[in-house]
């Protein structure tokens, strides 16, 4: 999670400062808005403007992807977590995992994590253990039934 949550970060902090000249612009001709930036290198009658459009819509679309995975990444840890495992951006998710190191950070997250999962896998056990001493004995107690019926009957 950690990772990449970093990973996050620093593609977000390459991608505002790409951005930030075509927002300077947008601010100072267009009200703020790229897309109108946007439209008007496409629509000018310059090549350069124009092939220029496509690469302000990468930026701007990228900005946006990330921005929505830092978005999603503030959440409490369960959210966060869910998050990266079902619902992320899979480019950066890939992107993770291909750098991923293995090494556990020793910090309070970490130890918040590990002592959840003890809990989890402690009640777990607990619960299939209770569970199956019910069963036994509920099973033993229905086939003592079952030879005393029996042998009532002969």
């Amino acid at each position: 999670m950690d990772q990449y949550q970093q990973r996050i970060d620093a593609h977000f902090r390459e991608v505002s400062i790409n951005i930030t000249g075509f927002q300077d612009t947008a601010d100072q001709l267009f009200s703020g808005d790229l897309e109108s930036l946007i439209t008007y290198y496409r629509e000018s009658n310059d090549e350069v403007f124009q092939r220029d459009a496509d690469s302000i819509r990468l930026i701007v679309d990228r900005y946006n992807r990330i921005t929505t995975e830092q978005t999603a990444l503030q959440g409490n840890m369960a959210a966060s977590a869910w998050h990266i495992a079902f619902v992320s951006d899979r480019e950066f998710f890939n992107e993770a995992m291909e750098q991923y190191s293995y090494t556990v950070p020793l910090n309070s997250i970490a130890i918040q994590w590990g002592l959840a999962l003890a809990v989890l896998s402690t009640l777990a056990i607990d619960l299939m253990v209770f569970g199956s001493t019910r069963f036994f004995r509920l099973l033993m107690h229905r086939r003592k039934e079952v030879l005393s019926a029996q042998s009532t009957r002969v």
